[in-house]
């Protein structure tokens, strides 16, 4: 177990302690309110933790209080991990970027693409081209979730009982066989659709390597890492840290709701969300990133692998906005464009928060947030387990941090 410590005076650092104040207090109103159940917010420069403040509780009812060691299902930002697995993959000369998906998930030939029409009356047509290992990669697969409620092909994957992702009782390899059978919402390679891509990803990894993806994780990046709070369950002895799931109700307050089963080992692993992690193991995760590909003398993936996950990989520099989906569409996806499984700011004069070219990240859903600002040497992550309906953390963390960046 590893216990995430602030390492560095936030002055020496080139932080304004003043700004930090504010950030912390900004959340501290929040958990004060009864809108967040409580935080952990770290900020670290030159690999260093020069801020790192706990507030609040990790569960309410149990009025156990948020801790540096405290456990958290971090949902999407399992993505970036699955993306390392799949360069891993690569780098092993096992997989190629450019590899047809259905050489590896035959289910995935001839994919077929939404035409018109909705229901048992969708019509479709042969897809223009074949589906690529880096469609998956950088949600340009032509995929979809079923909870977006704006395309008919949403609605097919709902009737098929994936409307979050996973039918109950279902594993890795029979739902992403059930995703095969549907059809796409476009051409691959031709529109960004946050999707089920990476449950595709997590199988593909699955059967290139012969493991199951939670044994792949742990032996090629999870265990050289050091990252010994991580994976797609908890044993009992750390349930106790575990922190309790919440939902924002209409009236801006919390109210607990069902989480991602980790009590456990699940039987449908998820590449898109399913890691159970700390703030000492990601910020470990996040410092390979930063440094690269390596962590400690430990070489996990070639730099120039690495480069490729953190730049824009949309075709002509297209943003998330320009080139997504209609349900992406929108003014928070300026400015922003999409490596592989991280968004990449490349215009920050348009990005919805204060940002500096190049810095790459992700979110969760239960409110976790992460970043990393290459130009800055900065790594920011933000714990807590609230699925926000109104809240805007992402952003106003981003301005608060910014903020406090002085040299």
């Amino acid at each position: 177990m590893g216990r995430l410590e602030q390492d560095v005076d936030p002055v020496e650092a080139g932080l304004d302690p003043a700004a930090l104040g504010r950030l912390d207090g900004h959340f501290a109103r929040y958990v004060d309110e009864g809108r967040l159940p409580g935080f952990l917010v770290a900020v670290a420069r030159g690999g260093r933790v020069a801020h790192l403040t706990t507030y609040g509780l990790r569960d309410v009812a149990a009025g156990r209080p948020v801790e540096p060691d405290t456990l958290w299902r971090i949902y999407s930002m399992t993505k970036p991990v699955t993306a390392v697995a799949v360069l891993l993959l690569v780098q092993d000369g096992l997989l190629s970027l450019d590899d047809p998906l259905d050489r590896h998930l035959p289910d995935f030939a001839e994919p077929r693409v939404y035409a018109g029409g909705s229901g048992d009356d969708v019509r479709t047509r042969p897809a223009a081209g074949p589906l690529l290992i880096r469609h998956l990669l950088t949600h340009t697969a032509g995929l979809t979730f079923g909870f977006y409620h704006r395309h008919p092909v949403d609605a097919l994957y709902r009737a098929a009982g994936l409307e979050y992702s996973v039918p109950p009782g279902k594993d890795l390899a029979e739902t992403v066989g059930l995703y095969a059978r549907l059809p796409l919402q476009s051409d691959p390679g031709t529109q960004w659709n946050y999707s089920v891509a990476s449950n595709v990803l997590g199988r593909v990894i699955e059967v290139v390597s012969g493991q199951p993806l939670d044994a792949f994780f742990a032996g090629r990046i999870l265990g050289p890492l050091g990252m010994t709070d991580t994976g797609f369950h908890i044993a009992p002895g750390q349930a106790d840290r575990l922190a309790e799931l919440y939902g924002e109700t209409d009236e801006g307050g919390i109210e607990p709701v069902p989480g991602l089963p980790v009590h456990g080992r699940p039987r449908f692993l998820s590449g898109s969300g399913g890691l159970v992690s700390s703030a000492h193991d990601y910020h470990r995760f996040m410092e390979m990133l930063r440094r690269g590909g390596e962590l400690d003398g430990v070489r996990l993936l070639d730099p120039d692998l690495l480069a490729l996950m953190t730049r824009n990989q949309l075709p002509g520099g297209a943003t998330l906005r320009s080139f997504g989906a209609p349900v992406h569409r929108e003014p928070g996806m300026d400015g922003l464009g999409f490596g592989f499984n991280v968004s990449v700011v490349t215009d920050p004069a348009r990005t919805l928060a204060p940002s500096h070219l190049g810095t790459y990240g992700w979110t969760g859903v239960a409110g976790t947030a992460f970043w990393v600002d290459p130009s800055h040497d900065l790594t920011v992550q933000f714990l807590t387990q609230v699925r926000p309906k109104n809240l805007k953390i992402f952003p106003e963390l981003r301005r608060l941090v910014h903020e406090a960046v002085t040299g």
